[in-house]
């Protein structure tokens, strides 16, 4: 006889589910008497839906799905139709399947479309329970896992997540949209989960949506995308290539599948999805290990060899190429191999080994699951059922299963097992070996290495207490015990290390990140052996490692107006005020590390970066100006003929500040101090710009998730604490030219505009240049410049010798000497302190020795807030680091130069102040 089976979908490839199949009657009747046999839930079914029954008996498919239809008429209500229908169709699909009326493929895809049918039914019926008059809008259902990929088992969970739109969906009066969300799941769930006597629909799992522990079933779609743009682990990536919209609001459930398509498919390799799915497997391994051995017992969706290691093999070759190959991203299985193979991404053999062991091992999981109708993939441990089992396929005893099996999952082992056979071998748990590793590996004080690792496995920090954690820290392990083996100081590494693990909220993107990076686990190691202030904030943002993936990283910072601009441009059209400051502050903080590291691994002089540093600072004041300005002329307008004007000073106007340093700022704005604002809450200009000029500095100064970014120091302005923090520039100048005192005089010889328009930044520095030039007495300034020198060493002292800069013969005598014979000879002003000392030993006023004890104090200074932030004597094993940064052979050739630069200019600066 001839039968037509259902179509569930349509392949390229000539593997259709759509087909002819001839059997026997005999055939037929053999399927009914095994499912009498050995299926008690079959029997029931063949005695409960006796028109079905029917019509398999008569061998024709075809009526049997048709009469299944019809199984829910009459019934008093959607769930209690749908339980009908479910059994009449698990009926129809179980003989059909029994006597080799159906393949696979027309199996799962029955399934998946009846479950579709469902959950849109039952939707529609949650909703119309609720609000009978609202359109089913604002609510969309998207299927994961099986259903997703039209591959549902024959007795199976539904893997579904809930999305609402606040604005849209369905509400009853007075009630807030994320309340009426969760009770249209909530009944959507008792729909299709509800037993009785007739059984159940589809039992209901929500737990793959965004922290299933802590979120409501149905969420914001907004907040969903969010998530997965930003904190989703790189697991949930191989769960949406099976994502699908199957119920509700059709165009929101694409709206979201289209925004996390970037997430889902990558045009670079993510490295840590390969290892996400691999560990996965080894939680699995380890989770089911009663159910590894092959034989009664084993478990044919998690064993090892099984279902699971066939999809993820699939699935992980899928991420490494689906990003640049669209024609790789089927959802279901047996596709995904068939692509692989024909786009040459997995040998044939593989692909055709795999695709025969997939159906067999669903085939035989149908079959555990149609004895008595439970969601199991484990065989048999007991004789008796396995035989029960085997003989419902068609087979005399389970033994004669096994031998089926057993070739199948050997090659899936075998071709799974090959994939990680990259990975290297773990680090050991017996203490006596893993102490001998850590000996090998470098570490001086192996017992105390150990000790440190076994207080990590014990998985008392929170980054280590889920099983995901703890799996990238073992896979990551070994290549972080080399490269801590190999720094300078092991230990101090390794226990900076921990302050990172034990700050950590979750640390599995961090440690798959390391694995996946042998070279830049080489540089934590250095930065946690040598650098506290980048450990530090490293433990405080982790994804700081991820800006030095890129070689741009070690690049010089680019030109001012280029970074700015960089930093100002933003992927989304609504991002506020505040979105737009925390963004910033990211890039500024990622390119401030970065810069740091570059001297940890000696890529850059400590002069250069010194510049870069200052670029960086220049171009966030930019950005956070302009940010902060079009958000005040929001509610103030503009003030006609003004504008703010920023001027840097101190290590920022002479554009060479450290990884430490605060940013010295004037507030000025130009116009005068008359005018009033345009805006609906208008301001005169005085007020306008004192009210202004403090949101910049917080934009720069106040901590936020992103971290802490810049100290910012007004106490330069005019009056200092006493004065406006605004004032405008022809009060500035002013104020310079017939009240200011020497210290301010010789503090504006480093003062730069750092914001402003052109011409704005012109007329600034022409005061400035004009006040510099204006007579000074000498007497006058070399006695002021004395007492205050003095007064600075009397309530500043120097912590020790190290202190690059207080102590004697160190920066701050060299700026004191530089500054008083700037202002009493009117030679060499120039904001940036190198070119200011070149010009004055090129006037003759300083000897020729001095520029490059500037130079190497500089840089010193540079280091040293990077390894030595309190200014004491650098760790011993940081010491051939501090001195090749400044140019010198060794520590000892570097405390030569550097007790001879001090004492050239501290002899410089007792001469200019004698």
């Amino acid at each position: 006889m001839t039968v037509s089976t259902i179509a569930p979908r349509q392949r390229k490839t000539d593997r259709t589910c759509c087909m002819t199949v001839t059997v026997s009657s005999q055939e037929i009747n053999r399927a009914l008497a095994r499912a009498r046999s050995h299926s008690p839930f079959l029997k029931l079914q063949l005695e409960a839906r006796p028109a079905v029954a029917a019509a398999l008996a008569e061998g024709d498919l075809a009526a049997a799905l048709e009469r299944v239809r019809s199984a829910g008429e009459g019934a008093p209500g959607v769930g209690a139709a749908l339980r009908r229908e479910r059994g009449a169709l698990a009926l129809a699909l179980g003989i059909g399947d029994l006597a080799g009326l159906l393949p696979l493929e027309g199996v799962v895809g029955a399934l998946s479309d009846f479950a579709d049918r469902a959950v849109e039914e039952a939707l529609a019926a949650a909703i119309a329970a609720r609000t009978p008059d609202a359109e089913p809008r604002g609510f969309t259902v998207i299927a994961l896992g099986k259903q997703g990929s039209r591959e549902l088992n024959y007795s199976s969970d539904i893997d579904v997540l809930f999305l609402f739109d606040p604005r849209t969906v369905p509400l009853k009066p007075r009630e807030e949209p994320g309340q009426g969300a969760l009770r249209i799941g909530q009944r959507l769930v008792e729909l299709l989960q509800k037993r009785d006597g007739e059984g159940y629909v589809f039992r209901v799992d929500l737990r793959l949506r965004p922290s299933p522990e802590v979120t409501p079933i149905a969420l914001p779609v907004d907040a969903a995308i969010s998530y997965y743009e930003s904190s989703a682990l790189p697991w949930e990536r191989a769960a949406f290539i099976r994502a699908r919209c199957v119920a509700g609001d059709r165009a929101l459930g694409q709206y979201f599948l289209d925004a996390i398509h970037p997430f889902v498919w990558r045009r670079s390799l993510d490295f840590g999805a390969i290892g996400e799915l691999q560990s996965i497997t080894h939680r699995i391994r380890d989770h089911y290990a009663h159910g590894q051995a092959f034989g009664p017992g084993f478990d044919l969706k998690r064993g090892q060899g099984g279902i699971r290691e066939i999809e993820f093999f699939a699935q992980m070759h899928q991420l490494i190429h689906g990003g640049r190959e669209p024609g790789l991203r089927a959802p279901a299985t047996l596709d995904a191999l068939a692509a692989l193979a024909e786009a040459g991404r997995i040998p044939e053999s593989e692909a055709t080994n795999l695709a025969a062991a997939y159906r067999l091992f669903r085939t035989i999981e149908h079959r555990l699951q149609m004895v008595d109708d439970r969601q199991t993939h484990t065989l048999p441990a007991d004789a008796h059922a396995l035989d029960n089992v085997a003989r419902l396929h068609g087979l005399g005893d389970g033994g004669a299963l096994l031998g089926l099996l057993r070739p199948h999952v050997d090659e899936v082992a075998a071709i799974y097992g090959r994939l990680g056979e990259e990975e290297g071998a773990r680090m050991p748990r017996n203490a006596e070996a893993l102490e001998a590793r850590l000996a090998e590996a470098g570490f001086g004080q192996p017992a105390a290495a150990r000790q440190r690792i076994e207080n990590w496995r014990s998985a008392k920090a929170r980054s280590l207490r889920t099983p995901a954690a703890m799996e990238a820290f073992e896979a990551m392990l070994p290549s972080l015990v080399d490269a801590f083996g190999a720094s300078p100081d092991s230990m101090r590494a390794m226990n900076r290390f921990d302050d990172l693990v034990t700050r950590l909220p979750t640390g599995v993107n961090f440690f798959r990140l390391l694995e996946a990076r042998p070279g830049l686990t080489q540089l934590v190691a250095a930065i946690l052996s040598h650098a506290p202030a980048l450990a530090e904030q490293l433990g405080r943002r982790p994804e700081l490692l991820d800006g030095l993936i890129d070689a741009s990283a070690f690049a010089p910072v680019r030109p001012v107006d280029r970074l700015a601009a960089d930093y100002a441009r933003s992927d989304r059209d609504d991002e506020d005020y505040q979105l737009l400051l925390d963004r910033v502050r990211r890039r500024v903080n990622e390119a401030r590390f970065a810069l740091g590291t570059q001297l940890i691994a000696a890529h850059g002089d400590p002069l250069e970066v010194a510049g870069g540093y200052a670029r960086i600072a220049e171009a966030a004041i930019q950005v956070f100006a302009d940010a902060a300005i079009a958000e005040f002329e929001t509610r103030h307008g503009k003030v006609p003929g003004s504008e703010l004007l920023i001027l840097g000073l101190g290590r920022l106007g002479g554009e060479a500040l450290t990884y430490a340093s605060d940013l010295d700022l004037i507030y000025l704005f130009t116009g005068t101090h008359e005018a009033q604002s345009d805006g609906p809450k208008p301001l005169r200009a005085t007020d306008y710009f004192n009210r202004l000029a403090p949101r910049v500095s917080a934009a720069l100064s106040v901590a936020t998730a992103a971290g802490p970014l810049y100290d910012v120091d007004t106490r330069l302005r005019p009056s200092g604490r006493d004065g406006l923090i605004a004032v405008s520039l022809a009060s500035f100048s002013d104020y310079q030219r017939t009240n200011a005192w020497t210290w301010e005089h010789m503090a504006l010889t480093r003062a730069r505009p750092v914001y402003g328009s052109p011409e704005a930044r012109e007329a600034a520095s022409a005061v400035v240049d004009a006040v510099l030039r204006q007579p000074h007495d000498p007497a006058t300034v070399v006695a002021d410049a004395a007492k205050m020198r003095a007064e600075i060493a009397l309530h500043k002292p120097p912590n020790g010798r190290f202190d690059i800069k207080l102590g004697e013969g160190g920066l701050v005598d060299l700026e004191f000497a530089v500054h008083t014979l700037q202002l009493c000879e009117g030679v060499g002003f120039d904001p940036n302190l190198e070119k200011a000392v070149t010009a004055l030993v090129a006037a003759g006023f300083i000897p020729p020795e001095i520029e490059e004890a500037h130079r190497l104090l500089t840089r010193m200074l540079v280091m040293f807030r990077l390894v030595s932030p309190s200014s004491v004597e650098p760790p011993e094993a940081s010491h051939p680091l501090v001195a090749r940064a400044c140019g010198l052979a060794d520590w000892n050739a570097l405390l030569a130069a550097h007790d001879a630069a001090r004492h050239s200019i501290a002899q410089l600066w007792r001469g200019v102040s004698a």
